[in-house]
């Protein structure tokens, strides 16, 4: 009987072992936000978090496009610990394109939540203050900050650029997991600024014939029409970033008046400008990467990025800023190289009659 206890209690042990190995081999996806306790207290997850802390800038904000994860030496921490982030030229400026700056503050908050530590908390708070600053009187956000020249300063849909600042902010202001722990001052502040951000959000949504429909990448920050940004991104309608606004907008609770009728003008317009019968891949080729439409009766629904400006078409663009209205006309290196179609639209059709029935009473 003893023996079979001790072989009981040695299986137990040797599984839980296994299981903590395996936590702590498996590589953390850390933007992701893992949900596992276990996750974001392993060894792994602390030295990532600590690594954020080396890319802060002084203003509370991070760099994009650099793989944080990776082990930094007493050098690199050094080097990160003098840099000028006045240069204001891309790489030292703060930013919240490519998910920078909002995906810091969620796994730090993460990661304090589930371990206590101070440090990190600090650094979620003045990654909050950093997004309480950089927010323009109007509500909007530029897309890097201090500001920098050029289409940077416009109001930033890309890439849900806004949209994941609009999503801390609503979880800061509710006191909501993981930013329980917010002091009160500062969800005043996340409150009012989230109030703000979605004026903003609304008061960009493009009319026509004087209907809502969806926004543009990004919008004036002076006048909030649409504007353009990198030669291939001209002012225009866009689905993608379109999609990510009314997922945020469908996730507030007790939404106004403005909220709903903003919400009903976009999905009637991803109702009215999708495609169907078409399949889009990316293929490797001998030149390279490339992407490919072709006919497909059975392939789901698709959206364009890209719409056109007072006709509603497909449009694609190449380095030469030419606008075409197939992507087979555009270079290689375009049509494999950006996502010229999306299908995020089709979760906010399939969400939208349970929301629509929560608020909107016959």
């Amino acid at each position: 009987m003893h023996s079979l206890r001790r072989l009981t209690l040695l299986l137990v042990t040797s599984l839980a072992c296994m299981s903590c190995l395996a936590v702590a081999q498996q590589p953390i996806d850390w933007k992701s936000l893992p949900k596992d306790p276990a996750v974001l207290t392993s060894p792994e997850a602390l030295a990532i978090a600590d690594n954020l802390l080396a890319y802060q800038y002084k203003s509370g904000g991070w760099p994009k496009n650099i793989a944080m994860e990776k082990n930094l030496t007493d050098a690199d921490r050094a080097a990160l610990a003098s840099r000028d982030e006045t240069k204001r030229d891309g790489e030292h400026t703060p930013t919240i394109d490519n998910g920078a700056t909002t995906s810091q503050i969620r796994f730090l908050a993460a990661v304090f939540t589930a371990t206590g530590h101070e440090r990190h908390r600090d650094a979620v708070l003045r990654g909050l203050d950093y997004l309480f600053t950089a927010q323009y009187e109007n509500g909007g956000w530029p897309q890097f900050f201090p500001l920098r020249k050029g289409y940077y300063t416009h109001i930033t849909f890309n890439d849900d650029a806004t949209r994941n600042v609009l999503e801390i902010l609503r979880d800061t202001a509710a006191a909501k997991a993981p930013y329980a722990f917010v002091d009160e001052p500062r969800r005043i502040r996340a409150t009012d600024a989230l109030a703000r951000g979605i004026a903003c959000v609304l008061r960009c949504q493009i009319v026509v014939d004087g209907k809502p429909t969806v926004w543009a990448a990004q919008h004036d920050e002076t006048t909030f029409a649409p504007a353009p940004a990198r030669k291939f991104e001209p002012a225009c309608f866009t689905s993608q970033e379109s999609a990510g606004l009314v997922r945020f907008l469908m996730s507030l609770e007790n939404p106004s008046p403005e909220i709903i009728a903003s919400v009903q003008g976009a999905v009637a317009w991803f109702e009215r400008t999708k495609l169907s019968g078409l399949r889009f891949e990316r293929v490797k080729t001998p030149e390279g990467r490339d992407g490919i439409v072709t006919p497909d009766p059975a392939a789901p629904p698709l959206w364009a990025r890209f719409y056109e400006l007072g006709t509603e078409r497909p449009i694609f663009i190449g380095r030469d800023e030419v606008i075409h209205y197939t992507l087979s006309e555009i270079e290689r290196e375009r049509r494999g190289g950006y996502a010229w179609y999306d299908d995020r639209p089709a979760e906010i059709l399939k969400k939208y009659p349970s929301w629509l029935n929560r608020n909107v009473k016959p």
